[in-house]
């Protein structure tokens, strides 16, 4: 069975399914490639998927370990190269609500750095990665 069915929409936009739940996310293409901007772009998406991963392994972790990282953040900024035009390097910076020790910092790093997109990416796309300890 599909994991997601997506369809075009025309005008540069497409929306996907998730099969299980129903949920639909549109995407757009940007505005400095022929689109409207109006919504996430599939790289964007592509972006936000390795700090949702990051987050969600990291939480895992966390729960496993006792760890409370509820309310933590990520700004996530995508660099694009051309010549062909794609992801050179995506940069994530985590913003914790408390302070952790050198274990549990530890925990949740390695937990972060080994999340199923991270470890899919392309080993040329450049990953940043500040967790701002």
């Amino acid at each position: 069975m599909a994991t997601v069915e997506t369809k075009y929409l025309g005008g540069l936009r497409t929306e996907a399914t998730h099969v299980q739940s129903g949920t639909k996310i549109i995407t757009d293409a940007p505005v400095d490639n022929h689109g409207k901007g109006e919504a996430f772009s599939p790289t964007d998406m592509m972006s936000a998927s390795l700090a949702s991963c990051m987050l969600t392994i990291m939480g895992i972790a966390a729960n496993s370990h006792g760890i409370d990282m509820d309310n933590t953040e990520c700004s996530v900024t995508k660099i694009m190269a051309a010549d062909p035009r794609r992801v050179a390097e995506i940069v994530v910076n985590f913003r914790f609500p408390k302070t952790y020790t050198d274990k549990e910092k530890k925990i949740l790093e390695r937990a972060a750095l080994t999340c199923p997109v991270h470890l899919s990416l392309n080993s040329d796309l450049k990953k940043t990665v500040d967790f701002g300890w």
